[in-house]
């Protein structure tokens, strides 16, 4: 059974039943049936269209679903008959199922997770083990998220910009459970960049390809983090790097900047440095001059602090600092790097302690805590 092959079909398969005249929730459901029965028969009997039959099979599904629902009864003389079997329409409306899911009367976490259900084809169970919480608790949560945009016409246009950001949250949720939510992100990014010819689409497309080729060097053996500086590059992906930066300067041509553009530029001028210390970081600031004019974001200053640290000097990146709100997260750690870096090891150190009790997760607490103690010993020598 090609489990992919099932993945891939899935959104434009749903589609297809809500252009059709089925409310979203139902007919994801009976969409779900079709794959669970596609598992079943094919291996067996595989379909010469496999849309099409899964199309015939979910709609029979739904159909079904609807004339036992008495409430419903009203509604099936709405219904069109069932259509006679054959080829799927060639049409990929894939799209307008990125912009439903991403709707923006959807919290962030509930869009992520119906575009996991709805367009990536994951089962709740899966969407529950990657973000480590029960299978009920996501199942309710994937309800009300359907229910939400049962209502919502679609034909009505889109916000790439929306499905974009939720598309970058499953991608930095990166991999726990069975599921790699960093590569299914990028499956996803790759199928929208097919749907529509947006360079935005392409710059985080880009994004991803370029931080994920670092991944295999992002942890030691031992589960802690391994900061980029001290990476082992022999191990970063080049086929990766190579069509990310391919894929970034097609759309920087383009002549339509946007923020992940921006971003992909950063990683690519990291990912093209043979060692840390032939980065070019006063290019990097000056794209996070552009970044930060695209957004405005405190935590694009606080990441341009730290290049003009390493561009102009550490005291040039502290004075950068002192202008962002010192309550922002990180703040304190990238103040701790910067006295680290100009020789003030004790107020460095103190500065580790306080960032890895505010840390949000164990990986990071354990990184800043052993900076923090290596200081301390260094001070005491």
């Amino acid at each position: 059974m090609d489990e992919v092959l099932l993945r891939s079909l899935t959104p434009s398969v749903l589609t297809v039943l809500v252009r059709r005249g089925a409310d979203f929730a139902a007919a994801e459901d009976a969409v779900q049936d079709a794959l669970v029965e596609a598992v079943r028969v094919w291996p067996a009997d595989p379909p010469r269209d496999a849309k099409g039959w899964l199309v015939t099979v979910a709609w029979r599904k739904f159909l079904d679903a609807t004339r036992s629902d008495t409430a419903r009864r009203r509604r099936e003389d709405r219904i069109e008959e069932e259509p006679a079997p054959g080829p799927a329409p060639a049409v990929d409306d894939t799209l307008q199922l990125y912009f439903l899911c991403a709707h923006p009367s959807l919290t962030p976490s509930s869009a992520v997770a119906l575009t996991l259900r709805a367009v990536g084809g994951l089962t709740t169970r899966q969407i529950a083990q990657a973000y480590l919480v029960p299978e009920a608790t996501m199942a309710q949560r994937i309800s009300r998220a359907k229910r939400t945009v049962s209502g919502v016409r679609f034909d009505q246009p889109g916000d790439v910009a929306t499905v974009l950001r939720v598309l970058y949250l499953v991608f930095n949720e990166g991999y726990s459970g069975d599921v790699d939510l960093a590569a299914e992100a990028i499956r996803l990014t790759r199928q929208l960049a097919t749907a529509i010819d947006h360079p935005e689409v392409a710059g985080l497309l880009a994004l991803m390809l370029l931080h994920h080729a670092r991944r295999a060097s992002r942890t030691a053996p031992d589960g802690g983090l391994v900061p980029l500086a001290e990476q082992d590059r022999t191990r970063w992906d080049t086929v990766a790097i190579a069509e990310g930066v391919r894929i970034l300067q097609a759309a920087l041509a383009r002549d339509r900047l946007g923020e992940f553009q921006a971003q992909a530029a950063i990683a690519a001028l990291h990912a093209d440095a043979p060692t840390a210390g032939e980065t070019d970081w006063v290019q990097i600031v000056e794209w996070y001059d552009e970044l930060a004019r695209l957004t405005d974001s405190p935590v694009v200053r606080l990441n341009r602090a730290v290049a003009v640290g390493e561009a102009d000097g550490p005291r040039a990146g502290l004075a950068a600092l002192a202008a962002i709100e010192d309550s922002l997260p990180r703040h304190t750690a990238v103040a701790a790097y910067l006295h680290e870096r100009d020789g003030d090891l004790t107020t460095a150190a103190r500065l580790y302690a306080e960032a890895a009790h505010r840390a949000p997760n164990l990986a990071e607490r354990d990184y800043l805590t052993r900076r923090a103690a290596r200081l301390n010993t260094r001070r005491e020598r």
